[in-house]
Formats: structure tokens, sequence, C-alpha cells
């Protein structure tokens, strides 16, 4: 199943449709993300190197590990990072994400600086982590940098959704991962996501941004308040080594595949095996979704969408400010038309295009 997460960013995305794009989440009980993700890029960008991806180049966005945590990496892989820096750019958010340093600097009273920033000419620093937009046309000006322009390609790798939801709300990250899917010159994209760390709604909306939705769980599940429970500390070493590895597929017909694998955390590195038969999913049971119609919404919309909820509870319970509370339903329910007539805009289209035959 891991094989199937590769060949899809590998062979990337096809003219006129969006780039393949993958989130890998995890939670506390099962903190594997990191060491999934370090394989994917491994993997990836051993395809680059061959010369068997879609991608002729990879931009690293480092917003929770340094560069050299990435140059390492490759390295211990066998990669030799000099002579394939041509291939590999580093976008590096993580030493001086706020810009501060930068302006410690030029002050007469710090002459201290960190020079992770100097690890590598494959590292650039950015500072304005709070600027979407700008962020945006950092990555591309990476990747152009790498391949050039036309219709050559490049990946790029994020190694934490988190912290870009720290300094920006949810709908700018949306947006430029959804600019960053449908640009011409992307082969694919993937990212990282702890999932406990944000409400549902926000999870939701990066996984509706994701053709490929990997998310690990813990291989044994605890009951509450039985962490402390002595007799249950063989369960909490048994999860800290393996995890239950669920992939989620979606097809380009709307059609969504779910498969399982087992991942083992070794000193070796990472690997992937089959469930016991008891763990396995039925791929009979699972429901196979035909039309996807949020498909051609904006993240603007969907956003709208995951508030209603929480407008409705809000209008329920603020009985004193019921006026406040209407005119927030009023604006929610403008939304929601919006997002129909979205709807049924794209309706009337395929409805045209089957109707006519000489179009």
């Amino acid at each position: 199943m891991a094989e199937s997460i590769y060949r899809a960013l590998r062979d990337g995305a096809l003219e006129g449709e969006l780039a393949p794009a993958l989130t890998i989440k995890d939670s506390v009980a099962s903190p594997f993300a990191l060491q999934v993700f370090s394989h994917v890029i491994s993997q990836l960008f051993s395809s680059i190197l061959a010369g068997k991806s879609q991608s002729r180049g990879l931009v690293v966005v480092s917003f929770s590990r340094s560069p050299s945590f990435y140059l390492d990496l490759l390295k211990n892989k066998g990669t030799d990072v000099a002579s394939s820096n041509k291939q590999i750019q580093i976008l590096d958010c993580y030493s001086d994400p706020l810009g501060w340093k930068d302006q410690l600097a030029g002050s007469r009273n710090f002459t201290a600086l960190s020079n992770e920033a100097l690890v590598s000419s494959n590292a650039i620093v950015f500072r304005e982590v709070k600027h979407m937009d700008k962020l945006y046309n950092s990555i591309i000006e990476l990747g152009k940098g790498l391949v050039g322009g036309g219709k050559i390609r490049f990946s790029i790798a994020i190694d934490s959704a988190d912290e870009m939801l720290r300094h920006a709300p949810v709908s700018s990250v949306a947006r430029l991962l959804s600019n960053l899917r449908s640009h011409d010159q992307i082969s694919s994209i993937f990212w990282l996501l702890h999932s406990d760390l944000h409400e549902a709604r926000v999870t939701a909306v990066l996984e509706y941004l994701s053709s490929i939705v990997a998310s690990l769980e813990p291989s044994h599940q605890l009951a509450n308040g039985q962490r402390g429970d002595l007799e249950n500390f063989s369960l909490i070493k048994h999860n800290s080594k393996k995890g239950k590895f669920h992939v989620r597929f979606k097809k380009r017909n709307g059609r969504v595949r779910v498969m399982s694998e087992e991942v083992h955390i070794e000193q070796s590195g990472i690997n992937f095996t089959s469930l016991p038969s008891e763990g396995a999913i039925n791929q009979g049971l699972v429901p196979k979704v035909m039309v996807n119609p949020y498909k051609y919404m904006m993240a603007g919309d969907l956003w709208w969408i995951a508030n209603m909820r929480d407008q409705l509870l809000q209008w329920k319970m603020c009985r004193q400010t019921r006026t406040a509370a209407v005119v927030r339903l009023f604006i929610t329910v403008i939304q929601m038309m919006r997002c129909l007539i979205l709807m049924r805009t794209q309706m009337m289209i395929w409805i045209s295009d089957y109707a006519c035959p000489i179009c």
C-alpha cells in the first residue's frame, strides 16, 4: 500500500488536472508521521534522481526541522547531496520564521547569530511565514529555479501544516495549498499534520484538499484513564514501536479506496507489513462515492459550511443576543446559497455537455 502512495506521487498530475496531494496525519497516541514523511521524501527523491518521476526537482518547505535534518536524511540514504543540489532546494522557515534574528543582527548589542541558514547552498531562509502569498511566490520561484519554465514539473514537501496554521487562518492555508495544486508546474505535493492539535473542522478542510489521506493510529486503543495504569504499560510500549497505517485514495472517477497496513518503527528505519486477517479492511464494505458535489467549490465556501453547525449552536444558546445570532445565521445562509449556485452552475455545464453531441 505504501508503494501505491509513492507511485501516485511519482506519476504526478495529468494534463489539465490538479496535482496529487497527500496528507500524512498522526496524533500523540501514534506519533509516527515524521518517520513516514521522511520515508516518502527519500523514496520520491530517489525516483527524481533516477529519472523515473514526472517531477524533475523537489522543494522542501521546512517548518519544524532544520535544513540540515533533511540533508543528513538524504545522505544517510546514500544520496550525494552535493552533486544533486540542482534537483533539491529547501525553503528554510525554521531558522528565522518571523525575521527576529535578522532584526537583531542589525542591532549593535547583538552580534551572535545562528549559522543554520549557511549550512548549505541548498537552503534559502524565509522570514515572513505569516504571509501566505509571499510563501507561495517563494515556493514557485524555488521550483522554477530548479526546473526552469515551460511544462517541466517539480514536487513540494511541507513538513508541518501545523506551523502554517499557527501563523495564518485556515482559509489562507487552504488557499495556498489549493493554488499550489492547481499550478501547471507542480507534479505532486504532500504535507504533515498533527490532527490532535486542531479542531475537527480544520483537519476536515485539509483532508478535503487532498487526493490521498494517510492516517496513523495506535495498534491497541487505550480507554480513558488507562494511560496511568501499570497493567497497560506493555500496551503503551507496544504502541510506541508500531501502529496501523490507513490510507484513503480518492480516484478520478469519484470513488474512494481504503487500504490498511501495519507500520513498524525500527532503528534501521520504517517498515510496512500487511495487517492480520482480523485487522484487514473488507474493500466490499467501504462505501463508494460516485459523485462529489463539492468538487468544484472553493476552500472559502468549505470553511463557511464547516461553521454552519457552530452558528446554529450559537443561535440556540445565545437567547439574550438573539438579534446578533440571527444576523450571523443569515450571513451563513447566504454563503450556503452561494455554494448551491456554484453546484447548480456546474451541473448545468455537465447537462449541456451531454445534451449537445456537437460539443
